[in-house]
């Protein structure tokens, strides 16, 4: 096959990368603890953890899991917070134990927790105090057996543990009443684990490590199975990619606002800056503005990473453009486009370049990023990285030449396993050839760069994350009053796109405000619309399906 990207990489990128260096993210996470044991780790609301210190949590987290909880290698764990010191032993202690990690998003529904429990068949969860509630809601409903909960200041030394913990419960009121009866405290389970016997499971490159949930190219929520394999492949990949001559060994602080929980944080971020010894400044709240600016005012940070939205929220808030940038050496985008302004601006504050990349939860999640020493935007998702395939396609699934708009299709040792008990879903993802078919129409260029055009499904892609309007109608149609509704994106310029319904009355009481409310209880924030229009009747094909890209002209 023609790679003409091969031929635009930076002087040091490897073509191929060595997937069996590692035989899963244990081996990289162990490796990681020994080499940099001294350098830290992880910091969060002025504590830090160095890698021995972490290494030490995780495994006693792990002890306990397999001893006391009674978990099995494959067994699979939900883990429900936001950025803060308890995820990374959380996560680190599950992959210790062999087990399947869940990443959950904290501010779920009862309807969609319920969901993703259930789909994934979860065995245990940990989960923060001020999101309990939702679980305890649910739970008596799933699979779930072992409930570990934690509270914001947990990790953090006495007294600050103390304050932020009785600021939180009291004075921001963010625990609303729960019950869960037989569930342990996060604090306890390491105590208790650090007299038990360690534990070291057996894993290679076919032993899942994540479920990590998406809505894939259509409809409800999926388990995207990411195996060690995986995992390994994009850590190879992407550190293959960044390493080149800047970044130093056990010397790097890179600023973490977005959610572990998000494939491009879990993968970037936790796992790929861990294997260079970094340390991840966890932000907890970054929609907390001035906050941000504060945190980033006490580190000499080196690197970041955010999506379009979350760097021009940064730019437009005070004190910004008077925080030290001397110190960093790369900003990464991703999640969704970067837009030129976007681009520009951070440059010409930061002085140094946003460098788009492009992937998805089904490619673990990088598959194209930009050379690392582009300069400036070039209004492109950058090239293939090693050991990667692109192809853009046409709708018989043929290879299209340079210049021609077709399906972007990716292949590689990062491209998922399937969706978890899904295998039509995987089918109409995954062809025979072993090509991803990623719903984006692409275009690349005789150098191998290559640009997104459009969307060829009809997902709405809100600050990053995939909104499924077959999700959001699924909802609004629950509601009596409603006779027919349409969901799509509309462009916004805080998050990208915002999500719009067009809806059809069957009672002509239904009011704007009423839809938003019943929303609130059932959709999490983003994929919430943001507007309502009534109309007589939707546009429908002959066979009444709605016609989406009628609903956008309206």
């Amino acid at each position: 096959m023609d790679k003409p990207w091969l031929n635009s990489y930076q002087e040091g990128v490897p073509a191929e990368i060595d997937i069996n260096e590692h035989p899963s993210v244990v081996d990289i996470f162990s490796k990681a603890c020994k080499e940099y044991a001294n350098s830290p780790s992880f910091t969060n609301f002025g504590k830090t953890i160095n890698y021995k210190q972490l290494d030490e949590y995780t495994n006693h987290f792990a002890s306990w899991l397999i001893h006391e909880a009674g978990l099995q290698k494959g067994d699979r764990i939900a883990i429900m917070m936001p950025n803060l010191l308890q995820y990374p032993v959380a996560v680190f202690g599950a992959l210790r134990a062999g087990l399947v990690v869940v990443n959950t998003n904290p501010l779920y529904t009862d309807r969609e927790l319920e969901h993703q429990l259930k789909d994934s068949g979860a065995k245990a969860i940990v989960v923060v105090e001020a999101f309990a509630a939702t679980l305890a809601d649910v739970v008596n409903k799933t699979q779930v057996e072992t409930v570990i909960t934690t509270r914001f200041g947990d990790m953090l030394d006495w007294p600050k543990s103390m304050v932020i913990n009785f600021v939180i419960k009291h004075v921001k009121k963010m625990v609303k009443p729960f019950s869960l009866p037989g569930s342990h405290s996060f604090k306890d389970v390491l105590n208790k684990g650090s007299s038990l016997p360690a534990v070291s499971a057996e894993l290679n490159h076919d032993d899942l490590a994540f479920l990590q949930y998406t809505g894939g190219t259509t409809g409800v929520a999926k388990g995207a199975m990411l195996t060690h394999g995986n995992m390994v492949a994009n850590i190879q990949q992407a550190y293959s990619w960044i390493v080149i001559d800047d970044l130093k060994k056990g010397e790097e602080i890179i600023i973490t606002a977005l959610p572990l929980y998000h494939i491009f944080a879990l993968t970037a971020n936790c796992l790929t800056f861990m294997k260079l010894g970094a340390m991840n400044v966890l932000i907890t709240n970054p929609r907390d503005m001035p906050g941000f600016v504060k945190e980033l005012n006490k580190h000499r940070f080196t690197a970041f990473t955010g999506v379009n939205t979350l760097f021009n929220a940064l730019m437009n808030t005070d004190g910004f453009k008077d925080i030290d940038f001397s110190g960093l050496k790369m900003t990464l985008g991703g999640g969704m486009a970067v837009q030129k302004v976007v681009a520009d601006r951070w440059k010409e504050i930061t002085g140094v370049p946003l460098i788009e990349a492009y992937g998805l939860t089904e490619t673990s999640p990088a598959a194209c990023i930009n050379p690392m020493d582009l300069q400036d935007y070039n209004d492109s998702i950058g090239l293939p990285i090693p050991s990667t395939d692109a192809s853009v396609r046409s709708e018989d699934n043929q290879a299209l030449p340079v210049g021609e708009a077709g399906e972007l299709c990716i292949r590689g040792p990062q491209v998922m396993l399937g969706y978890w008990e899904r295998p039509d879903a995987t089918a109409e993802t995954i062809d025979s050839e072993g090509w991803l078919h990623t719903g984006d129409v692409a275009v690349m260029n005789e150098k191998g760069f290559f640009k997104i055009v459009d969307r060829l499904k009809d997902m709405i892609l809100v600050s990053g994350f995939n909104v499924y309007p077959n999700e959001i109608e699924g909802v609004i149609a629950m509601m009596p009053e409603v006779l027919e509704v349409g969901a799509i994106g509309v462009p916004d310029e805080h998050s990208g796109e915002v999500v719009k319904v067009v809806i059809a009355k069957k009672d002509q009481s239904l009011t704007e405000e009423a839809v938003l409310a019943h929303c609130k209880e059932n959709l999490t924030g983003y994929k919430r619309p943001k507007f309502v229009q009534f109309v007589d009747e939707l546009p429908k094909t002959n066979v009444g399906k709605i016609l989406r890209r009628e609903l956008r002209d309206l």
